[in-house]
């Protein structure tokens, strides 16, 4: 995230790191990524480090309650560092073995090595050389046998809920903040073609089909670094059992990264199963933003991110016309809820009439207060 949270100081990060034996000498806010918040540090020993403090509320993949997302969580990080592969940027433990450390009720530390590397965004032209290398490495981990902790991953939308939720009170008033009633009013526009492509999804999830394996969740260019002459996929919390395509459609193109990874792995890829997940993925982005847009929030560059990657995937997942008119188009045009990009431009003031395909424009680009009711 870029901003960060206004409820967590410096002191509470200095005494949680004490846990991994950690004395920060120096803790700079790293303005990166979306959904976490992340700090660079450096130790006693001149040693570095990257902290990453999840927001439990906002991690509806690992459960739909703080309590639940913390027990989800935990299970991902300690899967991650059980995992016996070179490829992986494990969380680093205490030396009590514990992989996450509670900051109060709703957040999350995990601290892991410093690498010096390299990472994309989500949504960068991924070059074939990259693909094979990608593909490589989650052929060697789907072959991989998963730890017992290792969380099961069902096709099912962790955060349906929120998405029908908000189809169903599109007739009343969203206060969470300045997106909040732009948000309602391009959902009602949109609201026919979700309940179809909700509908789309529920077939292809009852046919689903296949051996589950163990998967990396988002193995997107964002969560690829570059490190000398080697590829280490970061970002390991949606980890988890499920079929190789929950990872395979974010990467593969054509036919012959499809013949790559199934000579590496000696797995056969469903081609419905890779278009179940590519509609899967949309369909819980928008859910997210949408959790964001009704929850509080204040105009923010997050937000402005935020709004741009709505309009975008809810584009592409519709197909009106001016932008992305197939699901393909998802990954070049869309921002995820934990990669979002782009940025928004001057106040939003749409009312359920100005919200024509897809396209939120600014009526009033004289307006320049960022939490003024839309």
């Amino acid at each position: 995230m870029k901003a960060r949270p206004p409820d967590l100081d410096d002191h509470t990060l200095h005494q949680a790191l004490q846990a991994w034996n950690i004395t920060a000498t120096t803790l700079t806010h790293a303005p990166v990524g979306f959904g976490d918040h992340h700090w660079t540090v450096t130790d006693q020993h001149t040693r570095r480090w990257f902290i990453t403090v999840a927001d439990l509320t906002a991690k509806p993949h690992c459960g739909p309650t703080p309590a639940t997302a913390w027990h989800g969580l935990h299970q991902a990080m300690t899967t991650a560092a059980a995992l016996p592969l070179d490829f992986i940027a494990a969380p680093v433990p205490t030396p009590e073995g514990d992989t996450l450390r509670r900051l109060g009720v709703h957040y999350a530390l995990s601290v892991f090595p410093f690498l010096d590397g390299t990472t994309g965004h989500f949504g960068d032209p991924v070059s074939r050389p990259d693909r094979t290398a990608t593909l490589t490495l989650l052929a060697h981990l789907h072959c991989t046998k998963p730890p017992a902790t290792t969380p099961i991953f069902p096709p099912a939308l962790p955060s349906r809920a929120t998405l029908t939720t908000a189809l169903a009170t599109l007739h009343s008033p969203w206060t969470g903040g300045p997106f909040a009633e732009p948000a309602r009013a391009l959902t009602a526009q949109h609201a026919t073609h979700l309940h179809h492509r909700l509908t789309e999804f529920d077939r292809g999830a009852a046919t689903l089909h296949g051996a589950p394996v163990i998967t990396h969740g988002e193995p997107h260019p964002g969560n690829l670094m570059r490190l000398e002459n080697r590829h280490i996929l970061l970002d390991w919390d949606t980890v988890g059992l499920a079929t190789p395509e929950r990872d395979l459609w974010l990467v593969a193109q054509d036919d012959e990264d499809l013949a790559h990874y199934t000579e590496i792995s000696g797995r056969p890829v469903d081609r419905s199963a890779l278009e179940l997940y590519r509609l899967r993925w949309a369909l819980d982005d928008v859910a997210a933003f949408l959790h964001w847009f009704r929850s509080p929030h204040a105009r923010t560059p997050d937000t402005e991110r935020a709004w741009t990657g709505f309009t975008e995937t809810l584009s592409a997942l519709t197909g009106k016309p001016g932008t992305a008119t197939a699901l393909a188009g998802i990954m070049a045009t869309a921002s995820t809820a934990s990669t979002a990009r782009g940025e928004a431009g001057a106040a939003i003031t749409v009312s359920d009439t100005a919200a024509a395909d897809a396209v939120v424009t600014d009526p009033d680009p004289t307006a320049t207060d960022p939490t003024a009711a839309p």
